[in-house]
């Protein structure tokens, strides 16, 4: 027989591969035999979110950081979803900053989730807020190009 942690491996050697849905199967066949870690809930999410089935990907999300606040990949990739989706009319954007604020909590560092909390404050038309997040992000990666993008456009566009 084997064992969860077979299972849970071969999930992630599928999903590294880019076989998503053979991925969600050894992870579903892990979850059957052990269901209280956030690991194959962390993975499973990442599946279903590189397949577009956003809210399949932000249960497991959800789940993987009931079952372990630590995760700031997963606070990430739940306000990443949030602040991308184009299928929703109203996306809860203050979640997402939630969110964004817990990862950078674990991570002061986290260059995606400056940016994306930078996008955020932007998108809730809080331009100055989101200039501190990108220089923020600036003074860790001076080189970074989508930075620069966006803080000259806040500049110029915004802030008059």
């Amino acid at each position: 027989m084997t064992d969860y942690k077979t299972y849970l491996d071969n999930g992630i050697e599928d999903i590294n591969s880019g076989r998503f849905n053979s991925g969600i199967d050894n992870i579903n066949k892990s979850l059957e035999l052990k269901h209280d870690w956030a690991i194959p809930y962390f993975y499973r999410a990442v599946a279903y979110d590189a397949l577009e089935e956003f809210n399949e990907a932000m249960l497991d999300y959800t789940k993987a950081l009931q079952l372990d606040d630590k995760m700031a990949d997963a606070y990430y990739n739940r306000a990443r979803i949030i602040l991308s989706r184009k299928d929703i009319d109203n996306p809860k954007i203050e979640n997402a900053v939630k969110d964004l604020e817990k990862a950078l909590e674990l991570d002061d560092k986290f260059i995606d989730a400056l940016y994306a909390m930078a996008a955020a404050k932007k998108k809730l038309g809080n331009y100055h807020e989101a200039l501190v997040y990108l220089e923020r992000l600036l003074q860790i990666q001076p080189d970074s190009v989508w930075a620069k993008a966006l803080k000259k456009l806040i500049l110029q566009k915004y802030i008059v």
